[in-house]
């Protein structure tokens, strides 16, 4: 039997059906119209956010962040889902790396502040929350304060995740989500920015609309980077499922962690903060070991990704690097495993097992 790494939800064909007829009803199919304002407004309730805009994709939610706040030259990290580097390079801004925590996988807030005293014409941090991790936040926002640098996060694995009772997307000067669909809330494709101030998500709803004001007058030149009300008609859709979602994807996540924490390393998790079953890593020894773990999960048909690989510095190797020696290790090492919603605790307890007799 295979086990497949992801399996993107199903969305529900009777109740997509009734969202997709109102959308003929109106003749309203993008540009704002009645589906996307209604998920915008149940996402702001659901994720206990403001300032939430609805984007067509999370690459353009980056892009889209990165122009409403000005940046100009921002330092990132090298592990990490490619388009959160790829995006600052393809806008044309200047671009370094700066070393991740070898105990949560996260950007590392002493390291980033090594390379702002390096570099004082750095104006941005963008930060992704691994696996749906949080960053060190309040560092951060430390940092952030005392250096006069915006703060981004790549957000996209962490929909739903909150440190005590606040959303993890509450903090810095904007936030992205993905929503394509193999995260764990989807709208096939699509994303979202939640500013912290009222005025960059202004002017970002400009940008997505080429510029142009409410009253049709081009305020500056933007591109197109709408959400349609078909794709918002599967989020709505999805949103009704989203607690059962989460939270058997958090308790396949529990029951993974619970039976390897003998036998491999796993990220540290912020304290406080809930798990949302995103991704499940594992870091073995060495690339000996690694290898010897996906040729196992190969033979029984258990799918795999050796996430984050390469490390982007490696990838980029143009840009400057201040400190890259975790993430060189991490992406030789680590490995996600499968987890999504169609599975079960037998089908963790049958991994777990095989990997335990491996390893032992």
């Amino acid at each position: 039997m295979t086990i497949k790494l992801n399996q993107p939800i199903k969305p529900n064909l009777e109740k997509l059906t009734h969202y997709l007829a109102q959308v003929n009803d109106s003749g309203w199919y993008t540009n704002f119209g009645p589906l996307h304002q209604q998920l915008t407004k149940r996402l702001e309730v659901y994720l206990g956010v403001e300032n939430l805009l609805l984007v067509s994709n999370g690459t353009l939610a980056l892009q889209v962040a990165y122009k409403a706040l000005d940046v100009k030259n921002a330092l990132t990290t090298p592990f990490s889902f490619v388009a959160t580097a790829s995006s600052l390079i393809w806008q044309g801004i200047e671009t370094s790396f700066s070393d991740i925590d070898n105990a949560t996988y996260n950007l590392c807030p002493q390291q980033a502040k090594k390379a702002l005293d390096r570099d004082s014409s750095i104006d941005t941090i963008v930060a992704t929350h691994v696996y749906g991790n949080p960053c060190n936040v309040d560092r951060f926002e430390e940092l952030a304060e005392n250096n006069q640098v915006n703060i981004i996060y790549d957000a996209a694995h962490a929909f739903g995740v909150n440190i005590a009772d606040k959303s993890v997307l509450s903090y810095g000067d904007a936030s992205t989500l993905s929503f394509h669909a193999t995260k764990v809330f989807h709208t096939v494709e699509g994303g979202a920015i939640i500013f912290k101030r009222k005025a960059d998500y202004e002017r970002a709803k400009r940008l997505i609309n080429f510029g142009l004001g409410e009253n049709g007058q081009l305020t500056e030149a933007g591109i197109n980077a709408k959400l349609n009300e078909y794709q918002c008609a599967v989020g709505l859709t999805l949103l009704d499922e989203v607690d059962n979602i989460l939270s058997h994807r958090a308790k396949l996540f529990e029951a993974y962690r619970c039976g390897l924490q003998a036998i491999v390393e796993m990220p540290e998790w912020h304290e406080g903060a809930n798990f949302n079953g995103a991704y499940m890593p594992i870091k073995l020894k060495n690339a000996e070991q690694r290898m010897l773990v996906e040729s196992i999960l190969k033979e029984h048909d258990i799918h795999y990704r050796q996430y984050f690989s390469p490390s982007l510095d490696n990838v980029f190797d143009d840009l400057k690097v201040y400190s890259n020696k975790n993430s060189q290790e991490l992406s030789q090492t680590t490995v996600c495993l499968p987890l999504h919603y169609y599975m079960t605790t037998s089908d963790v307890i049958m991994i777990t097992n095989l990997l335990k007799k491996a390893l032992m």
